[in-house]
């Protein structure tokens, strides 16, 4: 097992332990891809909704939000090309019996190559330090050229077979890279099939009558069908944007890691409709501002890297990932795409309704162009536990295991801890408690040695412990215990609010 596997599953059993994810209806032995959010879990989940609805609304005058339902007309999966479209090309392992993604085989494949080309930049910076250019290195060093081409060769086939649809030509070029199933290490590998994704069901009364309707598979489309009543309600002009949060639904056949490709997740979304031929500058503004905003968390830059399309989708004349370093890897964590006037221009053209907006500057009429970013709630929780989880070996010989979970983000910010169960500690401390209960979530805690609830409180991420002690009884002062570094300091009782305030904002890049 690799670090990184041994890690992962340290990382959901610590989920389980400490009460933020579960799995759902455990106790009917579950259901497959699949979670609940626990105590915890749902604190952080709201947290970083709450991040990314101020960072992206209300910090945003041109943008305002909406919530959608999940069950559309019919035909608004049709005009967005969901019901014709939006297969999964899978195959099958005839020795593992194990199922696979066709494509994502094939971009693992040119992920390894990608790897090895960062692997020689890396070794080459090390070695010549400041003087190092790295792009002439990747122009000329062979080794580094030999896999671009690889790469080079790899698209000129793979892109053309994903928009055609020729799945014969998807499974040679497995058989021609010599992918073997990750599990078997066989090679003897099914014909590719697609598969389409989306849950339907019937509403209305059973029999002839009832009509088939789809769980939305994505919460985009019921912003682009409200998009004329919200630009006339609101009395928006361009560039304006319709920001969502919601749950979406997919039948994925190959769901796996976790909440990392679940069949019921949760995207947090926004369309920003802007006028045609400005939609690059819109395109580059939206990439950096949607990797400025992770950064803002304190999180490692190393840790994310963009990852341009090759393949586009249909609607799209640009794209790019927003990956994350996941314990399995880079992954995609957030996609910014310019996704041209697809949409609009199909559900005006299925609805025969205009979907048009009249410019005052130019005098004219057209449908808008938008530019997409759209981020997995559920991943995001997942990139911040993964890189929040740590295994200490302290001073003392001891070890503990803390949650280094951003502090805007943490699902509790402070523990009020009451030295010993007696002498009035307790008292003053659901004082303290009660006070700061209506601006922070917190938890009171008297149960145990003080050292066994910091654990406690380490391992579920909580950023400061306030302990009460006999002196603050005589000078109305508590010691303030800070997670990460586990320093203490002494401040006046009054100051908590104010201190901890200071210190759980999220600071801008």
């Amino acid at each position: 097992m690799s670090k990184g596997e041994d890690t992962f599953k340290k990382i959901i059993a610590h989920c389980k332990e400490y009460g933020f994810i579960f799995q759902s209806s455990e106790i009917y032995d579950g259901l497959s891809a699949v979670y609940d959010y626990g105590q915890q879990g749902v604190e952080l989940k709201n947290n970083i909704k709450d991040y990314w609805w101020k960072s992206m609304v209300q910090h945003h005058e041109e943008i305002v939000g909406l919530d959608s339902a999940i069950f559309m007309h019919p035909t608004v999966w049709k005009a967005s090309g969901h019901v014709d479209a939006f297969n999964d090309p899978l195959i099958d392992n005839k020795d593992s019996k194990k199922r696979y993604r066709a494509d994502v085989l094939i971009e693992d494949h040119i992920a390894k190559l990608e790897d090895k080309i960062n692997k020689e930049v890396k070794k080459a910076a090390k070695r010549f330090g400041e003087s190092f250019d790295e792009a002439m290195f990747r122009e000329t060093n062979p080794r580094v050229q030999a896999n671009v081409k690889k790469i080079d060769d790899i698209n000129a086939r793979f892109v053309p077979a994903m928009e055609d649809g020729q799945l014969s030509d998807l499974k040679k070029l497995i058989e021609d890279l010599e992918i073997a199933c990750p599990v078997s290490g066989s090679r003897n590998w099914t014909d590719v099939r697609q598969f389409n994704l989306m849950f339907s069901s019937q509403m209305g009364s059973t029999g002839e009558t009832a009509s088939t309707i789809y769980l939305r598979p994505e919460t985009a489309q019921g912003i682009f069908v409200n998009y004329l009543n919200v630009q006339k309600t609101g009395r928006k002009k361009l560039p304006f944007g319709i920001a969502q949060i919601g749950k979406a639904f997919r039948n994925e056949i190959v769901a796996r890691q976790f909440i990392f490709r679940m069949r019921e997740f949760e995207q947090m979304e926004m369309q920003y409709f802007v006028r045609p031929g400005q939609e690059a500058d819109w395109f580059e503004y939206w990439k950096e501002q949607r990797m400025q905003w992770h950064l803002a968390l304190g999180i490692p830059e190393e840790l994310f890297r963009v990852h341009k399309h090759e393949k586009l989708a249909h609607y799209a004349n640009a794209a790019v990932d927003i990956e994350f370093d996941f314990p399995f890897g880079f992954k995609e964590i957030e996609g910014v795409h310019s996704r041209t006037d697809f949409d609009l221009g199909a559900h005006q053209k299925f609805s025969g309704k205009k979907l048009q907006y009249f410019d005052p500057e130019t005098n004219d009429s057209y449908v808008p162009y938008v530019v997409e970013t759209s981020i997995g709630l559920d991943r995001m929780f997942l990139a911040v536990i993964s890189h929040a989880y740590r295994e200490e070996k302290l001073e003392d010989g001891s070890e503990r295991v803390v949650m280094n979970i951003p502090p805007a983000l943490a699902p509790t910010k402070v523990a009020v801890l009451p030295l010993v169960k007696k002498d009035g500690l307790p008292e003053k401390g659901r004082e303290i408690f009660d006070r700061l209960k209506y601006d922070f979530m917190c938890q009171y805690e008297d149960k145990d040695a003080i050292g066994r609830r910091y654990r406690r409180h380490d391992a579920i991420g909580t950023p400061y412990c306030i302990t009460i002690d006999h002196e603050t009884l005589e000078n109305d002062t508590v010691t303030i215990r800070e997670r990460d570094s586990m320093k203490q300091e002494r401040i006046p009782a009054e100051r908590i609010a104010e201190v901890v305030r200071q210190r759980v904002v999220v600071r801008s890049k």
